[in-house]
């Protein structure tokens, strides 16, 4: 399986870089058995904050897709680096995804697609999760989407 997951990631033109550090009073991931939690990610890429802005007032829904996908490659090196490697992960058990957009933005599932169908490109049938989308006003640094999630390892 180890194989697989990192074949996969190659496959996919997804490098584990260092993860980015914490903004704030928080570890990045906390384990507690065979289950970790790991604590919302932004959509960074070296250093910088991609996809900002308001979902349907400042970026479309493609572009916070996109932003949604980032944030699952960043949880990805929190988990290689912080597990010793994510072909530890068992399986992914919940997504949350929280998207900024308007009050008339509709489209959370969609934007939060760009985490789910990540995580089951690279996982396969152990990334499928539950899963919830939530609109909200505003997300930290003015990032368009933050991802959370619950693995098992």
């Amino acid at each position: 399986m180890t194989t697989d997951i990192y074949q996969r990631l190659e496959n996919l033109g997804i490098t584990l870089g260092e993860p980015p550090a914490p903004k704030g009073s928080y570890l990045p991931i906390l384990t507690y058995g065979n289950v970790c939690y790991l604590s919302g990610s932004l959509p960074f890429k070296d250093g910088e904050l991609l996809h900002a802005g308001i979902v349907g007032k400042d970026i479309d829904a493609e572009s916070a897709n996109l932003a949604a996908a980032q944030c699952v490659k960043n949880s990805l090196s929190v988990m290689h680096h912080s597990l010793g490697g994510i072909d530890r992960v068992k399986g992914v058990l919940k997504v949350v995804g929280f998207v900024a957009s308007t009050a008339d933005f509709t489209q959370h599932p969609s934007v939060v697609n760009g985490a789910s169908d990540l995580l089951v490109e690279i996982f396969g049938e152990s990334g499928r999760h539950a899963r919830s989308a939530v609109g909200v006003a505003s997300l930290p640094l003015g990032s368009s989407v933050e991802i959370e999630m619950i693995i098992a390892i």
